[in-house]
């Protein structure tokens, strides 16, 4: 039998052709080898599929989705239903780990066997800023919010929270605040692995 990974990564992804490859060989370059890739493509028009092709052929532990376009909340929850790792964990097509990202997260999950849902450790290059979901017309910094990218969930649990819920704004902070509801047992970790590209 196949041991299943610690990791399901969830790349969901729309017309990000030119920035997906470097997403995906982050990914390829993590010290930490015990996880799988999903990249959902939701309905890409941009040639997606033929442009990472040598990577998909080269490396069998990435799977390529593609759906209709329905957004990025369906392209998520559709790679959950499609995963098999004991956490499940994201990373935007445009955005890329540092290689130490999954190692460090594994490391502190075993330390931590009580831990459900992990999140924290970004750095931000650009626009530190995004739209308050609780009033859109004015803008606060990252550090105040949740950002979906580093979010390491055990996949029951996330299965458990019906996955993401299809909205415009605000997907991480609505199924955070879920959780927390639901007292899933909680814990930040800050080491700055998770690279969020906001340069554009």
């Amino acid at each position: 039998m196949t041991k299943l990974p610690m990791f399901s990564v969830l790349i969901a992804t729309y017309n990000r052709a030119a920035f997906l490859a470097r997403a995906l060989e982050s990914l390829l370059r993590q010290t930490e080898k015990e996880w799988e890739g999903i990249i959902v493509d939701d309905g890409s028009t941009d040639n997606t599929h033929e442009k990472i092709l040598p990577l998909l052929k080269s490396y069998p532990r990435l799977k390529y989705l593609l759906k209709p376009h329905r957004g990025v909340a369906a392209a998520k929850n559709h790679g959950i239903k499609s995963s098999s790792g004991k956490f499940i964990t994201f990373l935007d097509s445009d955005d890329e780990y540092h290689p130490s990202h999954l190692r460090t997260r594994k490391e502190f999950l075993i330390q931590n066997p009580d831990i459900s849902f992990l999140y924290g450790g970004l750095k931000i290059l650009g626009d530190q800023y995004v739209p308050d979901i609780n009033n859109p017309s004015t803008k606060i910094h990252l550090n105040d919010c949740v950002v979906g990218g580093t979010f390491f969930i055990e996949r029951e649990t996330l299965l458990s929270l019906d996955g993401f819920s299809d909205m415009l704004l605000g997907l991480d902070h609505d199924l955070f605040q879920r959780a927390r509801k639901k007292n899933i047992k909680m814990a930040r970790i800050d080491n700055p692995t998770y690279i969020y590209h906001r340069e554009n």
